[in-house]
């Protein structure tokens, strides 16, 4: 296989850069290259720096005018909800009641899982995600079908089936032992094959049991690699319901703590009405949390607190959460995630903005020794954005010269429209706009 080299503007982090955007925290090249080998990268930097031996040997992608990013990580999206996107008018309880379980009642069906796997992984890819965690309903096929195009996509996927046994109708809920067994099939049926990994993946504390969140924790120490994925603190009226169903807990969390469900790979969507208590116990049990900030306005959940969390040492990684999210684009989650922070008065600065992209994710999801950046050896995900792609962009950047302001502008301003090209593991999959020339 030959070596491929993207030639453009390239952008990596190493680190957080925290709310000053630290400069040693990222390394940024206007004329720069990344390479590839066998699906890995082989290397970063100025594109000066390159011999000629190198040069002559690889196929170039010559992407100059545009910046080359690693690819955009979705931490918490429910892809059976891709056909509720944008419904009217309700909160969380309501949301799930009206809209979302009739949805996944559908999932049943199997054609209709595979129908919507491939359009929702086909459009993460146009939108510049190449990594997610995913959501299916409590139907194995439904896990079946999103796994099937994942593979057959080579894509980075974390998914799971759904474990709901109670406060739900009767066809989406399973028991706490059947919920289990089908979960243990799963995981030896996809964990672990390509590049997927098996989620376990209770919906929310409400509507599981007592004992299937008891199996649900032993489920997820059984298996070397096994995540969990569920939701907290998103809502008011959800976090009052937690209490009245758990008396014995001291919060929403410690239900989770209390079923062995907090720990490493671990990642709940929301957190929005924790305590610094609660925060601390996340950190220190090495659990993540999901920022969803264009869910948490449309649902008028509330405003997640990204610098106490991060203060506190959580792992945040950014989230679409489709379907109460209203678009697949990271780059518009991102306008959000900043829209949120300015309401915390704790404004998301743009470079840490684009960390919360790209390497957050990947850490959030314990997944920063393979990727989220451009670390010799790391999978070759990326994605390649046009800044300028947009009348409306082109005409903002006019004399911008500072990196800072051209990407709060992208972050604020941007959508897919800006995606040029996705590369998944060194293979070109994906392109919306066509090329701008040197």
């Amino acid at each position: 296989m030959q070596d491929i080299i993207l030639r453009g503007e390239v952008l990596h982090f190493l680190r957080d850069p925290g709310p000053d955007d630290d400069a040693a925290a990222w390394q940024h090249w206007p004329d720069g290259y990344v390479a590839i080998h066998a699906g890995r990268i082989a290397g970063c930097g100025d594109w000066a720096a390159l011999s000629a031996p190198s040069l002559a040997a690889a196929n170039v992608h010559d992407h100059r005018g545009r910046l080359i990013l690693p690819g955009l990580i979705d931490c918490h999206l429910h892809y059976a909800q891709a056909g509720i996107i944008g419904a009217f008018g309700r909160q969380l309880l309501d949301w799930l009641q009206h809209y979302t379980f009739p949805a996944e009642a559908a999932f049943a069906d199997a054609e209709l899982a595979r129908r919507t796997a491939d359009f929702v992984l086909d459009r993460l890819l146009a939108h510049g995600t190449t990594t997610a965690a995913v959501f299916a309903t409590v139907h194995p096929v439904s896990v079946d079908a999103l796994m099937a195009a994942a593979l057959a996509r080579n894509m980075r996927l974390i998914g799971g089936k759904v474990l709901m046994d109670r406060h739900a109708p009767p066809a989406l809920c399973d028991s706490a032992e059947r919920g289990a067994a089908e979960s243990a099939a799963l995981i030896a049926r996809w964990h672990g094959k390509g590049r997927l990994a098996y989620a376990v993946t209770p919906r929310f504390a409400p509507t599981s049991t007592p004992r299937q969140l008891q199996l649900a924790g032993e489920l997820y120490a059984s298996t070397p690699g096994l995540y969990v994925q569920s939701h907290l603190a998103e809502n008011r009226a959800e976090c009052q319901w937690v209490a009245q169903l758990f008396p014995g807990r001291s919060d929403y969390l410690d239900v989770y703590r209390h079923y062995g469900l907090l720990g490493p790979r671990c990642i709940y969507g929301h957190g929005i009405h924790l305590d610094a208590a609660q925060r601390q116990l996340l950190a220190a049990s090495g659990t993540a949390l999901a920022f969803c900030p264009s869910s948490n306005l449309f649902l008028g959940s509330g405003f997640f607190d990204y610098h106490a969390a991060r203060q506190a040492g959580v792992a945040v990684g950014l989230a679409s959460d489709i379907g109460a999210g209203t678009s697949l684009s990271l780059i518009r989650t991102l306008g959000d995630a900043y829209k949120v922070s300015q309401c915390r008065q704790q404004p998301l600065p743009p470079l840490r903005g684009w960390y919360l992209a790209t390497l957050a994710g990947a850490e959030a999801l314990r997944l920063e020794h393979c990727l989220g950046n451009f670390a010799v050896g790391k999978e070759a995900d990326c994605v390649v954005l046009a800044p300028a792609a947009t009348p409306e962009l082109a005409f903002r950047l006019q004399g911008v010269t500072s990196l800072a302001e051209r990407l709060f502008a992208l972050a604020t301003l941007g959508d897919e429209r800006c995606v040029a090209a996705t590369y998944v593991a060194g293979q070109q999959v994906g392109r919306s706009v066509p090329p701008a020339g040197p």
